[in-house]
C-alpha cells in the first residue's frame, strides 16, 4: 500500500498491516445464525403465505415474506460476502504522529487518529498470534478499531511508546 497520499509532510511510517481475511470475513458469524434461522422460518412462511394467496384468491399473502426472505439472505450470507469484498480495501498504519486507516466497500473512508491524544488501547486476542486493536482519543467520542490483524504485539508496543510519551502509566497485562 502506497501511503505517501496520506502523510503529511516528514510523518514516518512505522508500522502497516491489514486484517487477517478470513478473521475479517467471519468476525460477525454470530449474524450468520441468526440469518439461517430466519431464513428458515421464512421460507415456511412463504410456503404458507402462497398456499393461502391461492386459497383466499389474495395474492399479498404470498408476497408478504419477501422482505424477510431478503433479509435473512443477508444476515445469513450477505454480509459475509460484502465483509471478503471490503477486506481487499482495508489497510492499517502507524506512523510517528498518527494511526491511520483505510476501509470501505466502495467509497474509501480515510480515518486518523493523533498519537499525541492516545489515551488508550485494549486488545481482545482472537488467536495465539491475532487480535484486534481497539484504540481511543481524548478528543473522539468513537474509537478506531484496528480488525483482525496477525502479530498485534508489533502495533501495540508503538502504541504503548505513544502513551508514555503522552503520560499515561502504561501496564502490561500478559
Amino acid at each position: 500500500m502506497d501511503w505517501s497520499s496520506y502523510l503529511e509532510a516528514g510523518e514516518v511510517l512505522r508500522w502497516e498491516g491489514r486484517p487477517a481475511p478470513r478473521c475479517f470475513t467471519f468476525r460477525n458469524w454470530k449474524h450468520s445464525l441468526f440469518g439461517i434461522l430466519l431464513l428458515v422460518l421464512a421460507l415456511y412462511w412463504q410456503v404458507v403465505g402462497y398456499q393461502l394467496a391461492k386459497v383466499y384468491e389474495a395474492a399479498w399473502l404470498g408476497w408478504m415474506p419477501l422482505p424477510f426472505i431478503i433479509i435473512a439472505l443477508y444476515l445469513s450470507v450477505g454480509h459475509l460476502v460484502l465483509a471478503r469484498l471490503e477486506w481487499e480495501k482495508v489497510y492499517y498504519a502507524v506512523t510517528d504522529r498518527r494511526i491511520l486507516a483505510l476501509r470501505g466497500l466502495r467509497s474509501i473512508r480515510f480515518q486518523s487518529m493523533p498519537l499525541a491524544q492516545l489515551s488508550y488501547f485494549r486488545i481482545k486476542p482472537l488467536g495465539e498470534s491475532l487480535g484486534t486493536v481497539r484504540v481511543s482519543c481524548s478528543d473522539s467520542p468513537s474509537p478506531l478499531v484496528v480488525c483482525c490483524i496477525e502479530h498485534p504485539r508489533s502495533m501495540t508496543d508503538l502504541l504503548e511508546e505513544a502513551l508514555r510519551a503522552n503520560g499515561v502509566a502504561v501496564q502490561r497485562g500478559e
